[in-house]
Formats: structure tokens, sequence, C-alpha cells
């Protein structure tokens, strides 16, 4: 049986077109993926994630055991409620499932994971914070709102009691904090988003869900749905586990470098042969493509190179763009002139850098004939 979010019949009130989603009966998208995808670039959207896995961690030793769980370095985090995006590794530096890190205190961290791994990403937590007598605390009380686009954070601020609008509005990218609704309702509000735009993800009790996705309504939030979610954070150059990433592929495979901070001193899961790796180079990249000519890029779709056959991990047409647009991962080198083969019939693709769009605009080259 599926498992359904505290949202499930509001959007089958909305006429929302449901599908299977990692287990869950989620909406993938209520009038058209088009539409909800341009309201998200130029006005407001949001996108039930109630789905995702909330999981606090509780204890002394938490900080230390967040250095051994996960490849990025938590001691960025000096702020309360500052957030780190980061990648839980095996110990053959697989991605086990990428993450967000919130500071909550010393001895409080929040994690956000991924729905499709929620079971083994509990049992790996579970088991590796053992060691650090921290205290691993799955959350399910809470339901999520993303409110993602240019206008979403005023949407958002406009139900907040006066005395936290302030704060929300100064609230920095990649940064949380509690605020409450006009009826009291208290609220984890983040500044963090899977859509290339600004905005808020927003935690409240299920209580209180729908009432919120309500008021959003009235506040002028088009609901959107996964058809959306996916175009958006494609546009984005964003991962999404289990197409771009998953236990056989390191973060440097997975253009995830930037996630990875070998600094002296934290021996955390997998270190070791992301050493070796970087000393000596992987063997695998993710690049980005577009493809001018007619057509869809779509996953599982061969890429030829220079130095070798790869393949399309996400694939689809931007509605941004007006184009094909896909990640691929092909041998490491210079990729020369590539192509994918769509049907049997080999198409020229141009390789461009990622993101493909960047507040709403496509990035420099990647429309140019």
């Amino acid at each position: 049986m599926l498992q359904k979010t505290v949202l499930n019949e509001a959007h089958r009130e909305l006429g929302a077109r449901m599908v299977d989603f990692g287990g869950w009966d989620m909406p993938v998208q209520y009038t058209s993926l088009v539409e909800e995808h341009e309201s998200v670039r130029n006005d407001a959207g949001m996108f039930d994630v109630s789905h995702m896995t909330v999981v606090d961690l509780n204890g002394e030793r938490t900080r230390e055991f967040l250095r051994h769980l996960v490849a990025n370095n938590v001691d960025k985090l000096k702020v309360k409620g500052k957030a780190l995006y980061t990648a839980m590794l095996n110990p053959q530096g697989g991605v086990i499932d990428d993450l967000i890190v919130y500071y909550m205190d010393d001895s409080f961290f929040r994690l956000v994971v991924n729905a499709s791994t929620r079971e083994k990403d509990l049992a790996w937590i579970e088991q590796q914070a053992r060691d650090f007598s921290v205290t691993v605390s799955e959350r399910p009380e809470f339901g999520m709102i993303a409110v993602q686009g240019p206008n979403a954070r005023d949407k958002v601020i406009g139900l907040l009691q006066e005395s936290d609008r302030a704060a929300v509005t100064k609230l920095g990218k990649f940064a949380a904090t509690r605020a409450a609704l006009q009826d009291g309702t208290e609220l984890f509000v983040a500044r963090t988003g899977y859509t290339g735009e600004d905005g808020f993800e927003v935690l409240v009790p299920q209580g209180q869900a729908v009432a919120l996705w309500q008021s959003l309504l009235q506040a002028g939030v088009r609901p959107c749905g996964l058809g959306a979610r996916d175009t958006l954070r494609l546009e984005a150059g964003m991962n999404l586990y289990g197409s771009d990433m998953d236990e056989t592929v390191n973060p440097y495979e997975a253009g995830m470098a930037w996630t990875v901070s070998l600094d002296e001193g934290r021996n955390f899961v997998g270190r070791e042969v992301l050493e070796t790796l970087n000393a000596g180079g992987v063997k695998r990249q993710m690049i980005g493509l577009v493809l001018d000519e007619k057509g869809v890029l779509r996953h599982g779709q061969k890429v030829q190179t220079a130095v070798g056959e790869g393949e399309i991990l996400s694939g689809t047409f931007s509605p941004t763009l007006k184009k094909g647009i896909a990640l691929a991962r092909v041998p490491a080198g210079e990729p020369g002139d590539v192509s994918v083969d769509i049907r049997g019939k080999l198409i020229p693709v141009r390789v461009v850098r990622i993101p493909f769009v960047r507040d709403g605009k496509a990035q420099p080259g990647i429309l140019a004939e």
C-alpha cells in the first residue's frame, strides 16, 4: 500500500494527477507541467515534500559524530541555524545519500534526507552513532512544504506573526530559524530549496499542514507537482539520488567535489578512497549536455565522446531554454565532439557548464548555436 502525506486529500481536491513515487502517493502535476515550472521561475510555487525524512541528532558528541559521518566538514557551521549540503559515503566512497545538515546548537543538529533512502539512511546513521553516544530521532510528526520562486519569500513572510517577520526577512541563504504563523503555529523555516530559485522549505506540525497549504493557496502560491520539481532541479544542475548518483558512484564522479572537505585531522567514512581518487584522478566525470535539434534527452540513452561511451543520467526538455538538456556520466578526459544515440541515430549535442539556468535565466553559452 502506498504511503500518503498529510496533504494527500488536498492534492486530490485540486485535481492533481497522482503517481507512485518511491512508495508514496504523490502529485506529478495539477494542470500543466510547463505552467507550474514557469510559476516557480517567475512568481511562486509550492511543493509537498512531506515525504522527506527529518532526523534530529542529540548528544554532547554530535558535532564530532557528524565530522565522521559526512564528507563535508560541519565545523563550517559556526552560527546557529546555518546549513550545509553534504553526502554520507560508504567505506568504498560511494554515495549512500545526499542531505542537508542544520546546526541548531552544540548538542543538536537536524538532518533532512531523501524519502527513497529513508530505511537505509536511518540504519546507517544509527549504526555509526553508537560509538558517539548520539541519540537519533526521526521526526514523522512534521509536514514539509517547499515554497519557491522570486516572490516565494514574501508570500511566506506575509503569513507570519509580525514579531517574526524581520528575522525571517533577514535570514541568509542556507540558514534556518524558528517562526510562527499568525495563529501561533510554530514553524521551522529554512532558506533552502531544490529548484534553483530563492524561497523557503517549511517544517510544520502535521496537524497544521493543511491549513498552511490553504493559506499559501489564498496568498497566490501555485501548487506544483513532481514533474515541475524535476525540470526545475535539472535546469539548476542539481543531482537526483538514484539517477545521478548512488552507492556505486563517488562524489567526484557525481560532480560533487565541492561537497568534499579533505581537511586535516578528520577521518570521515570513505575518506581514504577519496584521497586516492583525488591524487590519481577518477575514471568517469559528469557533464552537461544541450540538444539544439528537436528532441528530448532521456535517462539511459548512450553518449558517444572522443574518449569513450557514457550514458545520460537525467534528461528532459527544458521549459526555460526550450531545448533538450541532460546530465551525463562519461569517461574522464576531454570529451571532444559528443553525440547521443536517439532511437538508433547519433545526434550531436553540445557540452556546457552546469547549471543550465541560474536566477531564472540561461547561463552564458547555453543558448549559443
